[in-house]
């Protein structure tokens, strides 16, 4: 008589939820982190554990988590993807839960420090993505350390093919290359330094390719687990948003001058914007109305003031800033 096998126990699975929540301040784009352990010198992303009993929806228990730990209030909050890759999150051989984040974008708006967790605090995002800033031009990170480790890579296997279709040079030259630069591909341009093992979460969860190239000159601060790829979801989530949904008077005070909307706007994209275009498109798209008063803390002559023409929500689809990237 054949014996009954012994049914084959799962690992367990906990749900988590990570926020990225972005502000800005004066030119910098913000992103709030909280480190849960003094020992721990990398910066992680506001997060915790879905709880079915507490939380009703992951929404509910993400604004918990978040009150708990920062105490900001978040106003504009969207879903952005699950992460599940075991290897960003586990030792080999561990046994314990698998952890499945689902990251959140979310923004909010900050006039001092008085919005700071016990332990952590607001981070230009360039810190974790400083090829990311071409505000003033190529970011010189990109010819000193990333072009020479890129071509390291690419001689490795030149001919070999992702999943993409494309080779490593095809890649490279897409995403680094000098013919452009789409500021939407945050999340590609991390994705393919990882995938060459030139930042520190790849020789952290033991990539062949990070293992090679041993020591590694920093290539921005590294996250807790997958929190930077979770953060680069979100930047590239935002600069794309934003052309098409309102979503950066979220980042913006009731009432605002025009270059103060175009700074912000630059802060997000990491581009610079041609002041006079930029002007044009504001203004002919009816999106943002002046307030009647004008601004006396600009440095020089008053500016006048604007506000948010929420009427616009209703008008059309898609009421965005399409705004021209001039390099």
């Amino acid at each position: 008589m054949e014996r009954a096998k012994s049914p084959t126990l799962s690992p367990p699975v906990a749900i988590g939820l990570t926020a990225a929540i972005v502000a800005v301040r004066g030119e910098e784009p913000l992103i709030l982190t909280t480190r849960t352990d003094e020992k721990c010198s990398e910066a992680a992303l506001p997060s915790g554990p879905f709880d079915p009993i507490r939380h009703r929806t992951f929404e509910i228990g993400l604004r918990a988590w978040v009150a708990e730990q920062t105490g900001a209030p978040l106003g504009y909050v969207e879903q952005l993807y699950t992460f599940g890759d075991r290897g960003r999150h586990a030792r080999a051989g561990d046994r314990d839960p698998h952890v499945v984040s689902v990251g959140y974008l979310a923004l909010t708006r900050i006039g001092d420090d008085s919005q700071r967790p016990a332990m952590g605090g607001w981070r230009n995002w360039h810190d974790f993505f400083p090829w990311e800033d071409w505000r003033n031009g190529r970011p010189a990170i990109i010819e000193t350390t990333i072009a020479p480790g890129l071509r390291q890579w690419v001689e490795e296997a030149p001919d070999a093919i992702s999943s993409s279709g494309l080779s490593r040079r095809q890649r490279v030259e897409l995403l680094f290359g000098a013919r452009g630069f789409n500021e939407e591909n945050v999340l590609e341009r991390y994705e393919l330094l990882y995938e060459a093992g030139m930042v520190e979460e790849a020789l952290r969860d033991g990539r062949e390719a990070a293992a090679r190239r041993g020591a590694l000159e920093p290539l921005g601060h590294p996250m807790r687990h997958d929190h930077r790829r979770i953060l680069a979801t979100a930047m590239g989530r935002l600069r794309a948003k934003m052309k098409y949904r309102p979503v950066i008077f979220e980042l913006m005070p009731a009432a605002f001058t025009l270059t103060e909307l175009q700074r912000t706007v630059e802060a997000i994209a990491g581009r610079h914007l041609h002041k006079q275009n930029f002007r044009r498109l504001v203004e002919s798209s009816a999106i943002v109305e002046p307030t009647g008063e004008m601004s006396m803390q600009t440095g020089g002559r008053p500016a006048a003031l604007f506000h948010f023409r929420r009427n616009v929500l209703q008008e059309r689809p898609s009421p965005g800033l399409r705004v021209g990237i001039k390099s």
